[in-house]
């Protein structure tokens, strides 16, 4: 299949699902051609390392400028923020000059669009089709339900300002989400739990088989087991990107309210708080002597492979947690928040450990710390289940199935 992969940031390790997608789509002797946005050298960097793992690369650079004048056109309108956040004019010529066929044939089979802040552009490809460019499906990958994240985030973060604008946010995206679920061909959601709230915002929403539910995969020849690296004793690592504002609260979440009890029975156990770009509060965490704060790192994984547990306390989130799958494939144990654990088909106890509230949150800590045996019985079951079932050539095969649905109705 000759395919259009459009998305509004660039792929790379650490956006992990384009990346992996097209990546493997490649591998199954398909021809991706990839248009994307930057917005810094180290993405334009990235862009090129992608370009050398697919048929072709295209991007343009978003300034920052042009995303916040995006947003205050945006205000006195019905539309999400979200939704005008990576509309970039130029690029939306690009598109225009990438789908226009010679001959009277489409040069693409099928169009993938991803998120929320990529749909503009394919309603932008449906306007064009509409004016009689040649049409093709568009496959529109929602990734989660923003909705329902901007519900949680309303009530739950941290950040005083990323609550007013979540609550802003919520009726407006509400409203458009449910309407762009009538506009594409397919759709596409990680988890179960983020495709039940699509199909409930109403009735400008699509029922059925036409909400696909395309889980993230992990890397399992680069997160894995490493013999060579030790564990660190009574250490809990938490991962991701620590700029986001749902990993900000889950480090103040872990610090202020679980550490204390677990400190009260074991004085000696340490955090390290793992990710890119962390703002200043969580730097400051960094001064209590029990708590690391790496920063940005090159590599994530030998702090993942180095810890004796690793807890995800998400008061609140979206879709699966890549951060649980990589630190499972490291075969690291993972306490996980019961809010976030209905996007992965694990068993609790068995494949990773599950908590509701503060005190079982401590409770499940402590019994690890003082189990040895059993957390690496629960580190070698959470690596047996991504195997079984979060392999990305798999999920590949998958998208590859909902790709000829998309061409079939089309040319039906």
């Amino acid at each position: 299949m000759r395919i259009l992969f459009v998305v509004p940031y660039v792929p790379n390790l650490i956006r992990v699902r384009p990346y992996n997608l097209i990546r493997h789509l490649t591998d199954d002797g398909h021809q991706v051609t990839v248009l994307t946005l930057t917005s810094n050298p180290e993405e334009v960097a990235d862009a090129a390392v992608l370009a050398g793992q697919c048929y072709a690369v295209d991007y343009l650079s978003l300034s920052r400028w042009r995303s916040w004048w995006n947003c205050l056109a945006a205000l006195p309108t019905k539309r999400p923020l979200q939704s005008v956040y990576c509309w970039q004019p130029e690029m939306a010529g690009r598109l225009k000059g990438l789908v226009s066929g010679q001959n009277g044939q489409a040069p693409f089979d099928v169009v993938h669009v991803e998120h929320l802040r990529g749909a503009r552009y394919g309603l932008f490809l449906n306007e064009l089709f509409n004016e009689g460019f040649n049409r093709v499906p568009i496959v529109w990958d929602s990734v989660d339900c923003i909705s329902e994240l901007f519900k949680k985030t309303a009530t739950q973060s941290k950040s005083f300002f990323n609550r007013r604008v979540s609550q802003f946010e919520l009726q407006r995206t509400e409203q458009y989400e449910a309407w762009l679920l009538g506009q594409f061909s397919q759709i596409l959601v990680t988890s179960p739990v983020d495709k039940r709230a699509l199909s409930q915002l109403g009735p400008g929403s699509r029922q059925g088989p036409d909400i696909h539910v395309l889980p993230n995969g992990v890397d399992l020849t680069y997160f894995r087991p490493d013999p060579a690296i030790e564990r660190e004793p009574a250490t809990l690592v938490i991962s991701g990107k620590m700029s986001y504002h749902a990993n900000i609260t889950m480090a103040f979440r872990l610090v202020e309210e679980i550490m204390p009890e677990v400190w009260a029975q074991r004085p000696e156990a340490r955090v390290v708080i793992a990710g890119k770009d962390p703002p200043g509060n969580i730097q400051r965490l960094a001064e209590h002597p029990a708590i690391d704060v790496t920063g940005t790192v090159d590599d994530i994984r030998p702090y993942i492979q180095r810890a004796t547990i690793a807890v995800t306390p998400l008061a609140y989130g979206a879709g699966i947690q890549n951060k649980v799958l990589e630190a499972m494939a490291c075969a690291t144990p993972v306490i996980a928040d019961e809010k976030v654990t209905g996007s992965i088909q694990a068993r609790n106890g068995h494949d990773f450990l599950v908590a509701s509230d503060t005190q079982s949150y401590a409770s499940q800590i402590l019994d690890l710390l003082n189990d040895s045996d059993r957390r690496q019985r629960i580190g070698q079951n959470g690596r047996n289940y991504v195997e079984a079932h979060h392999q990305w050539p798999a999920i590949t095969k998958q998208l590859e199935g909902i790709y000829k649905k998309a061409i079939d109705q089309h040319t039906y």
